[in-house]
């Protein structure tokens, strides 16, 4: 596992930068706290955006193939024009009375199984995980959350702290358990399923052994920050009936696969086949617009609300709401995600293509249009094929797309771009990757 906490940053001393950029840093660094990191070696300065495409103050245009949160591209006009004239007529909460509120979250339901049939609206994806291990506990009355070796799930004091992501000196709950998945380890996948329902059982015996408990599986369906290892589909599902067996509640993290990033499906879980008791809603929801939400079964919705409290000032307001229902009324008339899913079926031909030409490729996974390509040979040691990554993706940066990398290791390459591309860009990202491999790989 890499011990930084972000490979792909700029560090002092290491570009030789243009005056505007390094006068611009180091003003940065005397207001800012030190938790803040910019991304790529040459850090990049965009002014405005539009589509698939980010501009520098120059006016060069860079594709980008990495942000996830604008899903239907940068400032889109209508999403933009929603946002706008709900904000010059009124912001407010969900405390008064709004027919808007209403109709979007009718909307947004009617995209989920049937038996998820409640929503709470948060502010960001850290919110709604937070709110929805709230609601798993109080729920199940126990404190056990499973997650994935490597797993994300937000900022917050209780995500973080169920975030193995964030690393070493971020401190996981001692309620915490970790299971690995199957494609890291190994596991042919006709034996994925066994493997993970196996590590779940073994891991709630030891929750109950010392009285914790399991209160939640908490997964990211698409797995993208263990490296999208999202595949063989349906293999959580075994897992998933053990949890409940134990009195637990299944949470699907849909911040990074919901909103039809897999193309196939509107929801991440959906591949998986089975229905969790509450999902997690952010980033996309709202094309950039801070909005997120909690949607899940009546009865662990209502048991929590009944007793407990979750009053949010900024959570559902009404321009929220109007951003985000612009965005869904998008998704669905325009076809977004099964547009989506031709692109992804392009760019992974274009992959493998490059594949067959380049050693550096050793493995690429996606689900739609959220990618993962493993470089580096299997006989390379960890740390070069780290290097390998981080320098195809400045070397991209360097020719005008933007991407980075994930995974336990950093060696692999994390593409997701906004799910309006085109033939067009698809074709541009794979040109510059294959020029970025040949300088870097030869």
């Amino acid at each position: 596992m890499s011990t930084d906490l972000m490979p792909n940053r700029y560090r002092p001393g290491e570009s030789d930068l243009p005056r505007r950029e390094s006068e611009l840093i180091a003003r940065r660094d005397d207001v800012l706290g030190a938790s803040y990191r910019l991304q790529y070696r040459r850090p990049v300065h965009f002014v405005r955006g539009e589509g698939m495409w980010l501009y520098d103050p120059d006016g060069r245009a860079y594709l980008d193939f990495y942000n996830n949160v604008p899903s239907l591209g940068h400032c889109h006009p209508e999403v933009i024009a929603a946002m706008a004239e709900q904000a010059g007529r009124i912001s407010a909460n969900t405390r008064y009375l709004e027919p808007k509120l209403v109709d979007y979250a009718e909307r947004l339901v009617d995209t989920f199984p049937n038996e998820l049939d409640r929503v709470v609206f948060t502010c960001t994806g850290s919110e709604s995980n937070d709110l929805a291990l709230r609601i798993a506990r109080f729920a199940s009355g126990k404190e056990g959350v499973i997650v994935s070796t490597y797993a994300y799930h937000g900022t917050s004091a209780a995500t973080a702290a169920v975030s193995p992501n964030l690393g070493d000196a971020v401190k996981l709950s001692p309620f915490v358990r970790m299971v690995t998945l199957p494609g890291p380890a190994g596991v042919p996948e006709a034996q994925a399923a066994d493997f993970f329902e196996a590590q779940i059982r073994s891991t709630i015996m030891d929750l109950n052994r010392r009285g914790i408990g399991v209160a939640a599986l908490l997964i990211d369906s698409i797995f993208s920050s263990d490296g999208v290892w999202a595949d063989p589909p349906g293999f959580i599902a075994g897992g998933a009936t053990a949890v409940r067996e134990a009195g637990g509640l299944v949470i699907a993290d849909e911040v990074q696969p919901g909103f039809g990033r897999t193309g196939a499906h509107m929801w991440g879980f959906e591949r998986h086949r089975t229905v969790p008791d509450l999902v997690t809603l952010g980033k996309p929801m709202g094309n950039g617009f801070p909005i997120g939400a909690v949607v899940g079964r009546r009865a662990p919705m209502e048991q929590f609300g009944a007793t407990a409290r979750y009053s949010n000032t900024f959570a559902g307001n009404t321009v929220g709401i109007a951003t985000a229902d612009a965005v869904l009324m998008i998704l669905q008339r325009d076809q977004i995600p099964q547009k989506a899913l031709a692109m992804s079926q392009r760019l992974r031909a274009g992959l493998e293509k490059i594949a067959k030409q380049h050693h550096g490729v050793r493995a690429i996974r996606n689900a739609g249009l959220f990618f993962g390509i493993d470089m580096g040979p299997e006989d390379t040691p960890a740390a070069g094929r780290r290097a390998m990554a981080l320098d195809v993706v400045n070397a991209m940066r360097n020719d005008g797309v933007l991407i980075s990398t994930t995974g336990a290791n950093e060696d692999t390459l994390k593409v997701r771009p906004p799910l309006v591309c085109q033939a067009e860009h698809v074709d541009l990202f794979l040109a510059s990757m294959e020029q970025a491999l040949i300088k870097v790989a030869g």
